[in-house]
């Protein structure tokens, strides 16, 4: 086997390991080089094929990571983050995410269902929160994957984004218990079992339950409310207001 196909078909291994961990990052072409034996312009060949795959991308200066090339965090989103709301994240993740699972439900291939039962796993056994959102997030994004439409993918992706602002992953933090995490490892569970199902229908419906689900502990827990209309506020002014 000429070296670059031996790369390729090795990079392809560790690919489909790491898919489902939230952004993996690859080794150095130097190191992956001298664990496979070849040169590194075989790898560097070998790459090339999966990137215009879409299989992995590239950023200057921070490395090679497996997955779709997330929406770029420039500046328009950045200040997006600062513009709206929780209550205008939910509202765009409830008319979205929905869809997103129906879509899953009809196209999703064997592969992906067993990705999104082991995301489901993950997320209902993390230890901390950090953990939580990585894998919460992971799940959420396989299924826009499953959903087989690039245009509703980089609408999450930068839904996505926007929830990854450090204020925004505090107010949420603030707001996670115990009892709320159970119930959203069951919802997930659900969400899986009705895609596993070809069941377009149900998965939406349990998508939807599951988002009103995240909206209601949100409100609740941050303004001892869910139609207090406070919860239009910036996430940095929640997180001021449920500060003892």
């Amino acid at each position: 086997m000429a070296n670059s196909s031996l790369a390729l078909e090795k990079l392809r291994a560790m690919v489909r390991e790491h898919r489902d961990e939230a952004e993996f990052r690859l080794p150095p072409e130097r190191d992956l080089a001298l664990s496979m034996g070849v040169g590194r312009r075989a790898v560097r060949r070998a790459m090339e094929v999966l990137e215009a795959e879409g299989t992995i991308w590239r950023q200057q200066g921070k490395g090679t990571f497996v997955g779709c090339r997330p929406m770029a965090a420039n500046g328009n989103l950045s200040a997006l983050a600062e513009r709206t709301s929780p209550a205008e994240v939910m509202e765009t993740r409830l008319i979205l995410e929905p869809g997103l699972a129906r879509l899953a439900a009809l196209r999703a291939s064997r592969d992906d269902i067993d990705a999104l039962e082991r995301l489901a796993r993950k997320t209902a056994s993390a230890g901390d929160d950090d953990g939580w959102e990585l894998w919460d997030s992971a799940f959420h994004r396989r299924i826009a994957e499953a959903a087989g439409n690039m245009m509703l993918l980089s609408v999450l992706d930068a839904i996505q984004r926007v929830r990854k602002e450090p204020e925004w992953r505090r107010l949420r933090a603030s707001a996670r218990t115990e009892e709320g995490r159970r119930v959203n490892a069951l919802e997930h569970d659900e969400i899986v079992a009705s895609i596993a199902r070809r069941d377009g229908l149900g998965a939406q419906r349990a998508m939807a339950r599951h988002i009103a689900t995240v909206d209601f502990n949100l409100r609740h827990r941050i303004v001892g409310s869910p139609d207090e209309p406070a919860f239009e506020a910036s996430p940095a002014a929640l997180l001021e207001r449920s500060e003892p």
